[in-house]
């Protein structure tokens, strides 16, 4: 049988396959999860298809959607597809000017909004974007003095999608008809580490080939619940979430709100996860805390137990050696004391496969997650394209990102750069021929390869080791690269650390490090200890809190080859923070802005100097706001600060 090859022929065949009983969608809303079957999200996109289409919208056009993980963002997308438009995410977070670049780079003739925060950004742009010829919202809140015809209610598109159904009965099913899998389905805006965001061109053909050929390593079906809670603006929930669904019938559900999504995972209880890497690594940071929290018993059963998992997740999963009857009782015992309660409490009991996407995930988070049962596995990929590698079954390595599933391609170049090839590879960049160019190698045998700009090698057991961006690998005083991913990655998985930057190379003789306490966790020990502070700045300078970081630092020290320890830090005092254009919107750093703006410390950290001056805007614990003068420490470490 031919598999359709578009998505919303793909949501014709479940409609067709399980019409009303079956569900498709759940939502959470007001404390009631709501379900929604197939007719229904039938119903919904073809009555707005057909208003997209009252209202003007032609094949070809672009449709910018800025909403959070909800069955309408969902509804919207497809809409736009099956009459003929390319759908393009926008994220939630993103600020006037970041939505007006997209907005306007797309030459998009409509957006999709979800509420009043994101009305009110696009009415600050309105004279921008006059190609916008309408905003349309789902989220009616606060919505309901605005006067302005840009503003278009999603009910009020569906009814016009209703009156056009009635002139045109068969209009809907020969738009759909008219689709073809190299159609381009969605522009995905890559996050800008190296810039100016890059609007990747992806096909309805890549993105069910992803699909694909993440089914054909892990099923899925209509009985599996999957919730979807990273940003619908990524590639990610694209495939893994969105395609699949549509492919496979796969039960999608949506968090209540952000806060919730904790909360709405034990609810669910999912079959099959996907969290970023960070995610994964703020989830092991909270146990970690809560566990200094809990009572003597569960402290010390923790401590009891936690080796035994670690002992049998190294035996299965390293060693692959038949476990001993002494180890299986323990186990046992464990999965009773400490085990499945901390599943439950994470809502982790049904979870067939736990993945990780975007940056590399620490192996340590690796081993914490399957020392309590927990089924997690690298996956990276890009936007570019999808899924280049993820660990299959149990063949896992801790410290790689896994092997290429069935029909994708891995080889690495000359200078250590990883090549991929496969159906999911992306068409190119829109309005950007040279950097399409530059990204796509074509080889001897017309084979499309695309140049990942990250560094790697496939050890001998075919799996592949992923090391840090080209650009940012480092060469020590001795010749040797080092990854300050790796270093960093070690470094998050403190509970009290939040972000860190490391800087170094040859013509510094030695590596230091820029470090985010994570207030709330460092709060809590401080509050712990009667050490009281007012604000984020005073916190993150108390001596106390430098002792305790810097046990951090140097137990990461003593896992590293000398010349990669980090010899010199500073606790900022104040966050990365993404509106100031230092992380990316998925949280990644953004090196070069930093390296600028944190320049006086880096100096300082290479000169002779103790401290660093700084005027820092500030935030009270009780909501006030000012400017204050403050000095940061600069810390020193040792070889006798190695753990002994």
């Amino acid at each position: 049988m031919t598999l359709p090859d578009t998505l919303p022929k793909c949501l014709v065949t479940g409609y067709q396959k399980y019409g009303d009983g079956h569900t498709a969608l759940r939502k959470k809303d007001r404390g009631i999860w709501r379900s929604y079957s197939w007719e229904d999200s039938h119903k919904q996109v073809q009555n707005l298809t057909l208003g997209l289409i009252h209202l003007g919208l032609q094949r070809g056009d672009k449709v910018c959607i800025v909403g959070d993980n909800d069955p309408q963002y969902i509804w919207a997308q497809i809409a736009v597809q099956a009459g003929g438009g390319v759908a393009v995410g926008v994220f939630t977070d993103s600020t006037p000017p970041e939505i007006q670049f997209i907005v306007e780079h797309s030459d998009a003739t409509f957006v999709f909004a979800k509420d009043q925060e994101q009305c009110d950004k696009l009415l600050e742009i309105k004279s921008q974007i006059p190609k916008v010829r309408g905003v349309i919202y789902w989220d009616d809140k606060g919505l309901w003095g605005y006067d302005d015809p840009w503003l278009i209610s999603f009910d009020r598109v569906q009814e016009l999608g209703q009156e056009q159904q009635a002139r045109e009965p068969d209009r809907f099913d020969s738009e759909i008809a008219l689709g073809k899998g190299t159609d381009v389905a969605i522009y995905c805006y890559t996050s800008g580490t190296m810039g100016v965001p890059k609007g990747a061109m992806i096909s309805h053909a890549n993105l069910l080939a992803g699909s694909d050929l993440a089914v054909a390593v892990d099923p899925r079906s209509e009985h599996h619940d999957y919730l979807s809670f990273l940003p619908p603006a990524w590639i990610t929930e694209n495939v893994l979430g969105l395609a699949i669904h549509l492919r496979t019938g796969m039960i999608v559900n949506f968090p209540e709100a952000p806060e919730t999504v904790q909360e709405n995972i034990r609810e669910v209880a999912p079959y099959w996860l996907l969290f970023s890497a960070r995610l994964w690594e703020s989830m092991v940071a909270l146990v970690q805390v809560k566990m200094t929290e809990s009572t003597w018993i569960n402290r010390l059963l923790y401590r009891w137990f936690m080796p035994v998992g670690y002992k049998v997740a190294t035996l299965r999963y390293e060693q692959r050696t038949r476990i001993g009857l002494h180890w299986r009782i323990l186990h046992a015992l464990g999965e009773i004391a400490v085990f499945q309660p901390l599943r439950d409490k994470l809502g982790l009991t049904r979870v067939l496969s736990a993945y990780s996407s975007g940056a590399a995930l620490n192996p340590d988070v690796v081993r914490f997650f399957r020392a309590i049962g927990v089924n997690i596995k690298q996956l990276y990929g890009s936007t570019e394209a999808q899924t280049h590698t993820l660990h299959i079954g149990d063949d896992v390595r801790f410290e790689s990102v896994g092997v290429p599933p069935p029909g994708m391609e891995i080889r690495i170049a000359e200078d250590g750069e990883i090549l991929v090839h496969g159906p999911s590879v992306f068409i190119g960049y829109y309005k950007l021929p040279e950097q399409t160019e530059h990204a796509i190698e074509i080889d001897e045998n017309g084979k499309r390869w695309f140049r990942t700009g990250d560094a790697g090698y496939v050890s001998d057991d075919g799996h592949l080791i992923y090391l840090d961006r080209m650009k940012d690998m480092i060469a020590l005083a001795s010749g040797e690269k080092y990854s300050p991913q790796y270093i960093e990655g070690r470094l998050k998985f403190s509970p009290y650390i939040r972000d860190v930057m490391t800087i170094g190379g040859a013509e510094k003789g030695f590596v230091t490090a820029l470090i985010n306490i994570d207030f709330n966790s460092v709060g809590r020990w401080a509050e712990r200890r009667g050490l009281s502070y007012t604000t984020f700045v005073d916190l993150s300078q108390k001596k106390e809190v430098y002792a305790l970081i810097r046990q951090d630092v140097a137990g990461v020290n003593a896992t590293l080859p000398p010349a990669a320890r980090v010899r010199r830090f500073v606790l900022l005092h104040k966050e990365f923070d993404p509106d100031e254009a230092e992380l990316t919107r998925t949280r990644k750093l953004k090196r070069g802005i930093l390296s600028d703006r944190y320049q006086d410390m880096i100096a300082a950290m290479y000169g002779d100097e103790d401290e660093v001056r700084v005027r820092a805007a500030v935030k009270y614990r009780d909501g006030r706001e000012g400017i204050i003068e403050t000095t940061v420490r600069v810390e020193t470490l040792v070889e006798e600060d190695l753990p002994k």
